[in-house]
């Protein structure tokens, strides 16, 4: 993976890690399900309108809107309506990264090597420890909506991968046509307070829904769907497990969550264990390079 890709990378985990910051403001502004309703919108009738779908196939659009969209997002927003935080979101949410190497092997023959499998091992070590700590201030229920949305976001990574040479920016944006029409019916259905919320509308919840319609959503997923796309999903995926690293700092620094030990110590984990699992694989030859070039030392 290139230097200028890991940059690439690096910015969509800054995005999506104050995204759990912009989600938890969010759900002070609107129902769950229609939060997530809306940040679709956002994302799909203005970008629609002046790009072009490229000839995706549907049953991609409908597939990758159904798993990243419908799934992946309604899944987070319940959970942390649920009372799952910021911070132990955007850890669970990162368990993505241990499902997509596994249903990587199972659907792509698409194998992992040392590296990665020890980065990834060294990364959930850190991801557990998070978890352990942060637990037992959080809902069961929100808990496992939030793994579900996990689940959901591993299956659509193997989805981008299999549509194959696809412009993934396209794909993003008429994806997000599908989730709006699901979720709208789900929050008719099962959340009140809706016609309330819509026309008690403030700047907070405007941007709110453009932050994670159109940064979040469009950006981000725009250049993680290229690169998943452009690099095997094994060597994309452990990136996504700094998320809860910034996630964690951000909720820190705006919302006054307490960073102890624990997480410092979790957090140093998780940083090596994805330059292992990303950078490992170069590191072999340099490492090779050193012994060969090391002098022999014989005995008098």
């Amino acid at each position: 993976m290139s230097f200028r890709d890991t940059l690439w990378a690096l910015l969509v985990v800054v995005l999506w890690a104050f995204n759990f910051i912009v989600i938890k403001t969010g759900l002070d502004e609107f129902p769950p399900l229609l939060f997530s309703c809306l940040r679709f919108v956002a994302a799909a009738v203005p970008a629609v309108l002046l790009v072009g779908r490229g000839g995706i196939p549907w049953r991609v659009i409908l597939g990758v809107g159904l798993t990243l969209g419908a799934g992946m997002f309604s899944f987070l927003t319940l959970g942390m309506a649920h009372g799952v935080p910021p911070g132990l979101a955007s850890l669970l949410m990162q368990f993505q990264a241990l499902i997509t190497p596994i249903l990587a092997l199972a659907v792509l023959g698409d194998r992992p090597s040392s590296w990665q499998k020890a980065g990834i091992g060294v990364a959930v070590a850190g991801i557990v420890l998070i978890g352990w700590e942060l637990s037992a201030s959080a809902s069961v229920l929100g808990m496992l909506l939030v793994l579900g949305g996990a689940a959901s976001w591993a299956m659509a990574n193997i989805q981008i991968k299999q549509a194959g040479n696809i412009d993934a920016f396209r794909l993003i944006i008429w994806m997000s046509l599908v989730p709006p029409v699901p979720l709208a019916l789900l929050s008719l259905f099962f959340e009140t307070g809706q016609a309330e919320a819509l026309r008690g509308l403030t700047f907070t919840g405007v941007a709110a829904v453009l932050y994670t319609g159109l940064a979040s959503t469009v950006l981000a997923f725009g250049i993680w769907s290229r690169l998943i796309r452009k690099h095997s999903p094994t060597v994309v995926a452990p990136f996504s497990l700094l998320v809860p690293v910034f996630g964690m700092a951000f909720a820190a620094l705006l919302l006054g969550e307490d960073f102890g030990p624990y997480r410092l110590t979790a957090a140093a984990l998780v940083f090596f264990g994805v330059f292992l699992a990303v950078l490992g694989p170069r590191l072999s030859p340099l490492l090779q390079k050193t012994r060969l070039a090391r002098p022999l030392t014989t005995k008098p």
